[in-house]
């Protein structure tokens, strides 16, 4: 009873010491809580035969019946290895630019150059797909687009690029680099700034250049935040998200572009059936739990740290 009365005490006064920290983490909190957990109960719509009418607790209940209906479906197998493709080529190709993009920030010395700099690299995070895809569409266009333009010049025919399967994940993932990885930089920027600036001053005298510093100081100190953020990139491997799929997405390239996110607006939504959509939804998150254990239990594996 002493011992646990003391840790009370011990937690209270922790909890006093850093209260006004708490504070401002109550309304990330909240935010969270009612957005993300509150809905959590509309999943058992996957379990139903969802009627508007009759509401989600008053439906009638269907058990697995939707799942075998899903796993059921001829194109289920196509959707499923689509998206699982698309999100493997996301995570091989993407992911590390981020990293590379703050590295090189980070060894850029004029500070006017460097704010600049980010400033450009940040801005394509805010125009939304829609812009993007209307871009693409106008950049990538066999009859006026420049990319053509310049094949016509070399004495290439024009290509659709749009219209082609064969382009369509390439595209995807360009586009996605170009977009993202600006933005994704600033947590590995962030993870760079608590390194220990004695290490590099240690390393100079000790003769390394700066490619050494980055390979021996620089990469070692944001190891951890890299682990976490591909483990929990890893858990993310099925979901493509639906605007940039949907703007690029056109009859012609269906064959590849078709993933659980447009496949679950299509057929549930559209197709009225929102028990399915909920279904789909519910099926890539247990995939992308599943992933998310494997990463952290292989980062166990190799003696670095996981997520819990």
């Amino acid at each position: 009873m002493e011992v646990r009365a003391a840790r009370t005490r011990s937690a209270l006064r922790y909890l006093n010491k850093k209260k006004y920290l708490y504070i401002l983490l109550l309304p990330c909190i909240v935010f969270f809580f009612v957005f993300n957990y509150i809905p959590m109960y509309g999943v058992i719509i996957a379990f139903k035969d969802f009627n508007f009418a009759k509401g989600i607790l008053h439906s009638p209940w269907l058990g697995l019946e939707n799942f075998r209906y899903m796993f059921g479906l001829s194109d289920f197998y196509k959707v499923f290895w689509n998206s699982l493709y698309l999100g493997f080529l996301r995570l091989v190709f993407t992911f590390p630019f981020p990293i590379l993009l703050a590295l090189l920030l980070n060894e850029i010395r004029q500070v006017t150059y460097q704010r600049l700099t980010q400033t450009i690299i940040y801005l394509p995070h805010f125009i939304s797909w829609v812009v993007i895809g209307g871009i693409l569409v106008n950049f990538l266009s066999p009859s006026w687009g420049l990319v053509n333009i310049f094949l016509k010049e070399l004495g290439i025919d024009p290509v659709f690029f749009l219209a082609d399967p064969d382009y369509f994940r390439p595209i995807v993932v360009l586009s996605s680099i170009w977009k993202e990885s600006g933005w994704g930089s600033i947590i590995f920027l962030a993870a760079i700034s608590g390194i220990n600036s004695e290490l590099y001053e240690a390393a100079g005298i000790d003769g390394a250049n700066r490619l050494q510093k980055i390979w021996y100081v620089t990469l070692p100190g944001i190891k951890s935040t890299i682990m976490v953020l591909f483990i929990l990139r890893l858990g993310q491997i099925m979901g493509n998200g639906f605007e940039q799929i949907f703007v690029l997405q056109n009859p012609m390239n269906l064959d590849v572009s078709e993933v659980f996110e447009t496949y679950a607006y299509r057929v549930g939504i559209l197709g009225g059936r929102f028990s399915f959509g909920a279904t789909v939804g519910l099926f890539t998150s247990v995939i992308g739990l599943i992933f998310l254990v494997l990463g952290d239990r292989l980062a166990k594996l190799m003696k670095e740290d996981g997520i819990w």
